[in-house]
């Protein structure tokens, strides 16, 4: 069955564990999306629009292939690479929205389910504040998964100065319906080193929803980035060692 476009009012937090620790939080609120409907979805709101300019947008070259292009045939080609096929069934994707024009998603999910409904992979869209963006697909070679989704992947995209490439993701993804519940924890030799969660609950997409997240978080975007730098500025005075930005993996999508 289909699931409606959702509002989910949350809360980010990341943590590092190490000598260098930290902990920050900070309320946002995302959007679930069906990709297939997002002209219908937009069409009957005031508030969101799609590909224009306005306080909340959803903009499809801020994902898939950042050209602008349908988001479908996109996703259906990765996961076709892959040895998935969804056979015609649904794909929503999570995301905060542009906001004033501006947006910064670090963590985006494809979540993409069979005809039947069973969910065949999730699509980890990974950015970093250099303008640059990697995607982990998880999946079980086109077989059904369960929920929650717990998945291991290698690290291969730089993210931060402060945290060298030898480390790896452990992905806990909850099925999101009346909750959301994101986490990921990084390790490195098998040590914990930074976790980064997203929780928070849902609500049906509608004008009155969207304008009490707007209302609550009208900066979010802005806030998320400015807290990034935030705590990369205090890295960097406690002389926390920095790491050299190493050239981007050569495919972009790590299966």
């Amino acid at each position: 069955m289909d699931a409606p476009a959702r509002l989910y009012r949350c809360t980010v937090m990341h943590q590092r564990h190490d000598r260098f620790a930290y902990r920050f939080t900070q309320r946002v609120f995302s959007l679930l999306l069906d990709i297939d409907r997002i002209d219908e979805t937009c069409g009957r709101l005031r508030l969101l629009h799609h590909n224009r300019r306005a306080p909340v947008a959803f903009h499809d070259h801020d994902h898939g292939p950042r050209d602008g292009s349908p988001l479908r045939p996109w996703i259906d080609g990765v996961l076709r690479t892959a040895g998935i096929e969804l056979d015609g069934g649904q794909v929503l994707l999570l995301s905060f929205p542009r906001l004033w024009g501006y947006v910064f998603n670090p963590l985006s999910l494809w979540y993409c389910r069979h005809r039947d409904g069973s969910l065949r992979a999730v699509l980890a869209e990974v950015s970093n504040t250099f303008g640059e963006c990697h995607y982990y697909l998880l999946h079980e070679h086109g077989q059904p998964m369960g929920w929650p989704v717990r998945k291991r992947a290698d690290k291969v995209f730089h993210v931060s100065p402060f945290i060298d490439m030898r480390a790896e993701y452990r992905f806990h993804i909850v099925e999101p319906g009346d909750t959301l519940g994101i986490a990921i924890r990084e390790y490195q030799d098998d040590s914990l080193l930074l976790v980064a969660t997203q929780s928070g609950r849902g609500q049906t997409l509608t004008d009155q929803t969207l304008l009490g997240a707007l209302l609550r978080s009208p900066f979010a975007s802005f806030k998320v980035m400015a807290m990034i730098h935030w705590h990369a500025l205090k890295l960097w005075l406690r002389r926390a060692p920095l790491f050299r930005k190493p050239s981007p993996p050569a495919e972009d999508i790590s299966r």
